[in-house]
């Protein structure tokens, strides 16, 4: 088995427990619906230096996709959606495939583009967010609730 097929297949069970894992947070919450902005720390980047740090908006992106929001998901933290296209992508490719027993081969293959590509996210969102704060004094996190 090649490097990548077990990383692939890494991800894959990953991936699937992940999912099981927020299904259960999300069922949890719509029977207990508790503020989960009660249980958040504030950023210490924020707070300590006034700028946004490279993850900020990540939890509000979160919970505006859960409430398929996806415009505020975007504006909160692109890196969530992104992660949630390319991650659901893979997991459906990977399960059909998987099911097909390797006759359909439709798989989404793990490629190193795709980490880099997140990368350059999260480092252009930091840059502009930050560049829109000081600059043009426009907070884009203000108005998102989680």
């Amino acid at each position: 088995m090649r490097q990548h097929e077990k990383e692939e297949t890494a991800l894959f069970y990953i991936g699937w427990a992940a999912i099981a894992f927020f299904c259960c947070v999300w069922i949890f919450y719509r029977l207990f619906p508790i503020p989960i902005s009660k249980f958040l720390l504030p950023c210490v980047v924020q707070s300590t230096f006034g700028i946004y740090c490279p993850g900020c908006g990540g939890t509000r992106a979160v919970m505006a996709l859960l409430r398929g929001n996806f415009t505020a998901s975007f504006i909160s933290h692109p890196l969530v959606l992104y992660t949630a296209v390319i991650g659901g992508w893979f997991l459906l490719s990977q399960t059909v495939e998987r099911l097909s027993r390797h006759r359909l081969k439709c798989a989404l293959k793990y490629r190193d583009g795709y980490v880099w590509a997140a990368l350059i996210i999260v480092i252009a969102n930091f840059i502009l967010k930050n560049l829109l704060l000081f600059v043009f004094h426009i907070d884009l996190l203000k108005n998102i609730r989680l």
